[in-house]
């Protein structure tokens, strides 16, 4: 078996799991509690937020807890659009978002908020003269994704955080859930002033993650409780799942450059693999530093994505097609379709999505399973197709 959806979600560590199963039975104290118990537990809480801040290099009180990119997502967007909407209604973002970005912006439009989806060029990079061009004294809020989830893009975030330092009423929220535990991030030094991120995407507990929110910038609250998260996020923290995220997060960075290298090497013969089938076109930039190291992307037009999925899935190759938050959807993808791909092609896109943990054999095994595939899929093709003549 061979599992190439990392994309989606990540097995996490086993030290992780020995870590939160070992929190969940010996500090299950109610952090807000005033007791030994309660303060046990706080300490925990105190200690993973200092381990996620020095990864990052920023502050541990810049750290909001939450259940997930989702929820960072939607309290970075909708926080900074109720706070500031007194001095401005336009926001601006990607075409190509996540729909936890994307369908967010859609509700702000409802409420009478202007939003500017900005296009993307061939390769799928956000086009920046098209940023300038639509900022104006109205502007509250830019959000981009650092790395795009289905096709591995690379955003020009830095550029990006240089142009909105022109403009300081501009504020300026990333999504990093796919960057962060696969390449080297520093919120600070990208100039953003909100990131999100999520654990399962580095190998750690699903329903946790975090957003970074850059000191002294006021966003409103999405969740009204206990005041727990300097107020900007109650409901009592789930200790366990936040040691497991701090703990995966930690392991993951520690030899990321070497992890970074490796799985370059890695997309490289898939891509050399890719090429040497006909029926297949890669999708994105050539450069490889403009690409995430662990995701391939590419198209096999005339052939619907998840009939693929399904037969390498046979083999035991676990493949994915599109976001997997929308991949059970019929319709085209929104991120090929804003690329400008024709309806068959966007029906038919492919992600694979690896970790260090995968070998060169094991990569070179699956193009070579790749390439049967392909050619079987296309043999039964032309057979139905003759059936019907």
């Amino acid at each position: 078996m061979l599992y190439l959806d990392h994309a989606a979600t990540t097995p996490p560590y086993d030290e992780v799991i020995d870590s939160i199963t070992e929190v969940m039975r010996k500090f299950y104290g109610n952090p807000s509690s005033l007791h030994q118990l309660g303060v046990e537990a706080e300490r925990l809480l105190i200690k993973a937020k200092e381990l996620i801040a020095s990864t990052l290099a920023v502050k541990p009180s810049e750290i909001v807890l939450t259940s997930g990119g989702t929820e960072s997502n939607n309290l970075a967007v909708k926080g900074v659009a109720y706070q500031h909407r007194g001095r401005g209604n336009h926001l601006i973002t990607s075409q190509i978002e996540h729909p936890s970005v994307l369908e967010v912006f859609r509700e702000l439009e409802k409420e009478g908020f202007r939003v500017t989806y900005l296009p993307v060029d061939d390769t799928g990079q956000v086009i920046v003269q098209a940023l300038q061009e639509a900022l104006c004294d109205q502007t509250i809020l830019v959000s981009i994704m650092h790395v795009n989830n289905e096709m591995g893009r690379i955003q020009p975030i830095h550029t990006i955080g240089k142009i909105l330092a022109g403009y300081p009423k501009v504020i300026f929220h990333v999504d990093a859930v796919q960057s962060i535990g696969k390449l080297q991030v520093k919120p600070h030094e990208l100039g953003v002033d909100l990131m999100s991120a999520s654990a399962h995407k580095f190998r750690g507990p699903k329903g946790v993650g975090f957003l970074f929110r850059r000191e002294g910038l006021l966003i409103k609250p999405q969740l009204i409780g206990g005041g727990q998260e300097q107020g900007l996020r109650s409901g009592t923290e789930n200790v366990p799942l936040i040691v497991g995220m701090a703990k995966a997060l930690r392991m993951t960075t520690e030899h990321l450059d070497a992890a970074i290298k490796h799985k370059y090497e890695l997309r490289q013969i898939l891509k050399e693999g890719i090429r040497d089938i006909p029926a297949l076109i890669l999708t994105g930039a050539e450069q490889e530093a403009e690409m995430a190291p662990h995701i391939v992307h590419f198209c096999f037009p005339g052939m619907k994505s998840e009939v693929v999925v399904h037969a390498l899935e046979k083999h035991q190759y676990y493949i994915s097609s599109k976001s997997a938050c929308s991949s059970e959807e019929l319709k085209p993808s929104d991120v090929l379709t804003a690329l400008g791909y024709d309806r068959d092609r966007a029906s038919s896109g492919l992600r694979v999505s690896f970790a260090e943990t995968c070998s060169i054999d094991e990569m070179k095994g699956f193009v070579q399973k790749l390439q049967q595939t392909v050619q079987g899929l296309q043999g039964a093709a032309r057979i139905r197709g003759e059936r019907k003549l």
